[in-house]
């Protein structure tokens, strides 16, 4: 059994495709002084049919999963109209005399090299997509065949060392049982289509397989758990079978909750709101039973793109989400871009440690005339519905006010056009610092609302990368620390008359709920997948007991007692009287 990365929830059972990993080897062909505008030509009509080609892949996938998703396109379009990479071409053809398909090839080698050795994941991911649209380019200079995916009817599990959204995009996800990729990891392009399309995928194998798979190997891969199995034993396929049954089957019961409210046996209403990306996961949600958006991640609409979107455009994706959730809120948090998070087109600085640099609320302060097109496109949508504000990595009461002078800056201007919008609009903010709890108190005379952004609050708080094989085990979500920061800032928010809501991997765990039920929090940001789980065991529980075990959880002393008592807790409600399934 092989431990990869998972990258898209699902299990797959099936014989294996393996597509051949091919790099292209090309002489190093000269020409002459007299052939260089030839030359040019050739590149040129290659870059033309390579557009043609991308957007028709663009159209196709914004018919089959949505405009978001097919926005992805566009980051491979601006690499064609890049001045940089095409000035490096062009160059070499120039300078060296070499024909257009060589100059090509070195300079995709030489920028895959450069952002492969950049310790960054997002920049080795756009490596990838240099790669793929180099790729193509190349095909049309040489006139080769792409490299072609099965066509048959018999279903498969993919199987490739890196898989480009090119590829992906052609093929038929009724055929595609699962994907396994030697290299990637799951915020690549390709994992977020295959989540888009629903396929179980598999990351990161290389290295980890005693032998190469080879086409009709029979394959088990967990996408959620990361796990790979090859030439599974046949007891080893009934049991993944059963599991994968059960799994569909679990999903069908659940959704019959979705209209349920989510209100406990003796009668403590929680909000369960969740975390979207774009209009393609609202959807998903909505039809999980989400009550609202308690985070919509904006950061995806400035990605994948050539230039910063504008407020036409920002404003166009607020005001659907607000109409689809038909008078719920929908949450916006403004820009959190930098870290992991880079944009193709806007050039960061370069920072030692970025998660700890310029991004998030200091990029919008710094950029107030981006922020401000942001806020206005937000405060136009809120005259459509109960919208929200909230600035993220704040770490004091300057960055909140500084924040709304904008915001009010934002608001003058649209009165003075004449433009409606909600003057009453709520502003509220991220806790994800340690800096924010100790004034939490503070903070809640100047916010509206608390989001506590727990993945960030455990990684700065116990200084844990969970990306960091080495030491990812030290992420540990019930460690007294953070308990008692979730504590804290939940009183805080309770003094001063504000809602405080739980965001992060954490609120969807169903051992935490009773930590929410009785610290009084108003409300939780999940993934869609996580909604429906979490109210099924919500519905089963009591605010009053829920107390009993925040006593308990408090005396713990390490992480470990206090997740095996929150455990304990946990099936022990499930068996107590009274507490049936919902379901059945």
């Amino acid at each position: 059994m092989i431990q990869a990365l998972g990258a898209s929830q699902g299990i797959a059972i099936g014989k294996a495709f393996v597509l051949p990993h091919w790099e292209w080897e090309l002489p190093d062909q000269k020409i002459d002084v007299g052939d260089l505008a030839k030359e040019f030509d050739r590149l040129y009509e290659g870059i033309r049919r390579s557009k043609t080609e991308i957007s028709q892949m663009k159209t196709e996938l914004d018919e089959a999963v949505g405009s978001e998703e097919a926005s992805i396109f566009d980051a491979h379009l601006a690499i064609l109209e890049d001045p940089v990479f095409m000035n490096e071409i062009q160059g070499i053809i120039q300078r060296q005399y070499k024909v257009a398909e060589v100059a090509v090839k070195e300079a995709i080698d030489h920028f895959v090299t450069m952002f492969d050795l950049l310790d960054d994941e997002y920049m080795k991911e756009r490596a990838l997509d240099i790669k793929d649209v180099g790729n193509r380019l190349l095909k049309h200079l040489l006139g080769a065949p792409e490299i072609s995916l099965p066509e048959d009817t018999q279903p498969f599990v993919l199987v490739v060392r890196e898989l480009s959204p090119s590829q992906l995009v052609h093929l038929k996800p009724e055929l595609v049982l699962g994907i396994v990729t030697m290299v990637g990891s799951p915020t690549s392009h390709s994992a977020i289509m295959a989540r888009a399309f629903g396929i179980p995928m598999v990351m990161g194998a290389e290295g980890k397989l005693e032998q190469p798979i080879g086409t009709g190997d029979l394959l088990i891969l967990d996408g959620e758990t990361g796990m790979l199995q090859v030439d599974p034993t046949p007891e080893m396929v009934a049991r993944y079978t059963e599991m994968r049954r059960r799994l569909i089957a679990q999903k069908e019961q659940l959704l019959k909750l979705a209209e349920v409210p989510s209100v406990t046996m003796d009668g403590l209403s929680l909000t369960l709101a969740a975390n979207i990306s774009s209009l393609k996961e609202l959807e998903a949600a909505l039809g999980n039973g989400a009550q609202g958006v308690g985070l919509f991640r904006t950061e995806f609409l400035y990605m994948d793109r050539s230039h910063f979107p504008s407020e036409e455009e920002q404003f166009e994706v607020y005001r659907t989400a607000v109409q689809k959730l038909k008078g719920e809120t929908l949450v916006v948090r403004t820009l959190d871009i930098g870290g992991d998070k880079q944009l193709d087109y806007y050039e960061m600085p370069e920072e030692e440690n970025p998660f700890l640099g310029f991004r998030a609320i200091r990029f919008s302060l710094k950029r107030k005339d981006l922020f401000k097109i942001q806020l206005r496109a937000i405060l136009r949508a809120s005259n459509y519905g109960d919208v929200q504000i909230m600035y993220p990595l704040i770490t004091s009461v300057e960055e909140v006010r500084e924040a709304n002078e904008v915001l009010a800056e934002a608001k003058r201007e649209l009165e003075a056009e004449g433009v409606p919008f909600r003057s009453d609009i709520k502003a509220g903010i991220m806790v994800e610092v340690p800096a924010a709890v100790a004034i939490a108190d503070i903070l809640a005379e100047e916010a509206s609302f608390f989001s506590i952004g727990t993945n960030d609050l455990i990684q700065f708080t116990l200084a844990v990368d969970r990306m960091n094989e080495q030491i990812s085990h030290m992420y540990e979500p019930f460690h007294p620390a953070i308990l008692r920061m979730i504590r804290s800032v939940a009183q805080a928010a309770k003094a001063k008359g504000i809602p405080v809501n739980i965001c992060g991997e954490i609120a969807g765990d169903v051992n935490a709920l009773p930590i929410w039920l009785a610290l009084g929090i108003d409300e939780l940001s999940l993934s869609a997948q996580a909604i429906l789980p979490v109210k099924e065991r919500l519905l089963r529980s009591k605010a009053s007991d829920s107390r009993r075990l925040l006593d308990g959880l408090f005396r713990c002393r390490t992480s470990k007692e206090a997740r095996e008592l929150a455990r304990q807790f946990h099936a022990e409600a499930a068996l107590a009287p009274g507490s049936a399934n919902p379901l059945v």
